[in-house]
């Protein structure tokens, strides 16, 4: 549970070695190098764009060339693969890289262009589908499409509206003028668009036919070919089958290109740490001869970090405390247990400057409270179960998802403790299975109470447990507030509060009210009733009195008192927010019961067997899954609002160490910090 301090660094050195120690600094993974110092008359930036530029587009094109390979020969992979990590890979593997990069460059390119090659034969393969689809109307002409006329007459080859026949067209014509008789219509085809016509007319006669046509919605057709309407379709399907085997051709190449993937993987991690390293290089301040580094390293790691350079490199170097004007990046370290929490606390912030690490309280109250929520001993065990196999079977796994296994698998052993607490078994699966198919009650008795047959003593608990939580909270912000020798804080906004707090608590506890809602009354001495009210009257003198003790005006101090005695309603607020632990606790064991009443409908037979696998099987999956989900939400909500409320801020900045960060591979360079 705590930060590990930092050290602020400074190197120096000479120009011609910038690069080199980068690699080195980036190789070890142990500094955070700062981006945005100032430039001077004597120290300017080196623009590294193009370098930059160049990097990240050959990194680009390669994950392009990868995600080709990945769509047409995708890698045989298990179900679990995401949860293997990456591949190790060493120094030697990314020599052989660097000093082949230009081959595999050529097949980087080559793998695009095929890429092009195969979108213009698919596009290929869709244009001719939907030409031919554009013939079938056509299909019965049996003379060339690009027939315009012959020696005596002309040919109008078009279409007009739906609906239309031949006989309905030259009717349309004949009404027009009765005259006109030296033309023929015949219809081809038609469709729900349009009707397909050839008319044949004498010129003599053939622009005034077509011009009646027209007024009617004819179109000549746009489409010209000096094949017929058959012929053309089967000079497409001839293309599409030459296309389709350019395809075929082009993807069995890529295949063969596909045993390379695993290199085209090292290369683009390899052009992605050199595009960092440009990124970070273009940032530095450097003189004609020199260049300064200025950045953050952990103390623990500071001694090994200029050893190194110093061994290897003519170089001054600076260790000194981080000044108090800056805020140093974060870096927290807690036991493995308390660690798998980690997550939860920085997707809420790091702890802010002076602040301490909420990560191991957190943890128990998580763990705790989520198993509360849930609370089935069965349900628990699947948890801990699937979570401790995947940890063990996949070593090598990202560490953020680590993390949140091994958190899950806590708390399923969390789940599992309260499952048997409250005699939680899939909800009351073996009191069921034992009354149906063997026609005798067996109960899995709880060694605490059952929250169904009491659920007001659950809710008497939860509140209990929220009051602890709030209680312990305030106890951080006094240990906060004592730590920075603040005695004064520490009397008026934290030990005011747990006197108003308990006094009030314990002036509640002997009423009726308590009384019928936990079902028990308390009979307290006299002398502890005294010291209630006492405590109560004290905690609350001193807030009025001291809140607002920053302002002169006595007047304006007293408002300031008062309005923080209002923070009472906020306590009430928060602690009525733990009810959410009854309500969730009961929704598992209700819901589970619900699924086992449903299953058992179907009798003791053998089909009433395979209904009971069925609707067990999927509706305690749901169960699982949903309130697993409620479980994480609201727990994450009781320590953010509830639990943080009371004395975090957060607010750090992650520690971001100029490192060698990968995409697909891992490099091991043999130190700690690589890894």
């Amino acid at each position: 549970m705590a930060v590990l301090p930092m050290k602020k660094i400074t190197i120096c050195a000479m120009k011609r070695e910038r690069k080199a120690i980068l690699e080195k600094l980036q190789a070890l993974g142990m500094v955070e190098i700062e981006t945005g110092s100032q430039e001077t008359d004597d120290f300017k930036k080196m623009n590294t764009n193009t370098q930059r530029a160049k990097y990240e587009k050959r990194a680009q094109d390669t994950d392009g060339a990868l995600e080709i390979l990945d769509r047409y020969v995708p890698e045989k992979t298990s179900l679990f693969s995401s949860l293997e990590g990456r591949r190790e890979v060493d120094k030697d593997d990314i020599r052989h890289i660097i000093d082949n990069r230009l081959e595999y460059n050529r097949k980087v390119k080559k793998i695009l262009e095929m890429n092009k090659d195969i979108a213009s034969c698919e596009a290929g393969i869709v244009k001719c589908q939907i030409a031919i689809e554009g013939l079938a109307p056509w299909m019965n002409m049996d003379i060339p499409i690009n027939t315009t006329e012959t020696e005596k007459t002309e040919v109008l080859i078009g279409t007009m509206p739906p609906g239309y026949t031949e006989t309905s067209v030259e009717l349309l014509i004949q009404e027009k003028d009765s005259e006109l008789k030296a033309f023929t219509v015949s219809v081809i085809g038609s469709d729900k668009d349009q009707t397909c016509m050839v008319v044949i007319a004498l010129k003599t006669i053939s622009g005034e036919v077509e011009e009646i046509l027209r007024s009617h919605g004819f179109t000549k057709i746009s489409y010209f070919s000096r094949r017929t309407p058959a012929d053309k379709a089967e000079k497409y399907r001839e293309d599409i089958r030459e296309f389709e085997q350019w395809v075929e051709d082009k993807k069995n190449a890529l295949t063969e290109l596909a045993e390379d993937r695993g290199k085209l993987k090292e290369l683009a991690d390899y052009y992605r740490i050199r595009a960092d390293k440009y990124q970070v290089l273009g940032s530095l301040l450097q003189s004609k001869s020199t260049f300064v580094i200025s950045g953050y390293v952990l103390a623990r790691d500071a001694d090994k970090v200029v050893q190194i350079l110093n061994d290897e490199f003519s170089v001054m170097t600076d260790i000194s405390d981080v000044p108090d004007d800056e805020t140093a990046p974060v870096q927290l370290q807690n036991p493995k247990m308390f660690a798998s929490a980690e997550g939860v606390l920085e997707s809420f912030g790091l702890p802010g400057k002076g602040e301490m690490d909420p990560t191991t309280p957190m943890a128990i109250f998580y763990i705790f409270l989520f198993g509360l929520m849930l609370s089935d001993a069965a349900y628990g065990l699947i948890i801990f179960l699937a979570c401790f196999i995947l940890i063990k079977k996949f070593p090598k796994m990202d560490s953020a998802l680590a993390k949140s296994l091994r958190l899950f698998m806590y708390c399923g052993i969390s789940t599992l403790i309260w499952g048997i607490l409250f005699g939680g078994f899939f909800g009351d699966l073996i009191t069921v299975v034992s009354r149906t198919f063997f026609h005798h009650e067996v109960t899995f008795a709880p060694v605490w109470f059952a929250p169904l047959d009491n659920p007001m003593k659950l809710l008497l608990y939860s509140l209990l447990f929220g009051l602890i939580h709030l209680f312990g909270g305030l106890a951080f912000k006094g240990y906060m507030c004592l730590k920075k020798k603040d005695v004064k804080a520490f009397i008026c906004d934290v030990l005011s509060w747990f006197m108003l707090i308990t006094g009030l608590v314990l002036m509640l506890m002997p009423t009726e009210l308590f009384a019928s809602i936990a079902q028990m009354q308390f009979n307290f001495p006299d002398w502890l009733k005294t010291t209630s009210y006492g405590l109560a009257i004290a905690g609350a003198a001193i807030i009025v009195l001291m809140s607002g003790r920053d302002h002169k005006n006595p007047v304006l101090r007293l408002a300031l008192g008062l309005y923080d005695i209002y923070n009472l309603t906020g306590w009430l607020s928060d602690l009525l927010s733990y009810s959410r632990l009854l309500a969730l606790g009961l929704a598992t064991g209700v819901i589970a019961q619900v699924i086992n009443q449903m299953g058992s409908m179907a009798g003791d037979g053998v089909f009433g067997a395979v209904v009971f696998i069925l609707v067990f099987i999927v509706g305690h999956l749901f169960n699982l899954a949903i309130n697993m989900l409620g479980a994480y939400v609201h727990t994450c909500r009781l320590q953010y609002v509830e639990f943080f409320g009371k004395f975090y801020e957060g607010g750090g900045n992650p520690f971001k160490p100029f490192r060698e960060n990968t995409k697909y591979v891992d490099i091991v360079n043999g130190t700690e910090a690589q890894k």
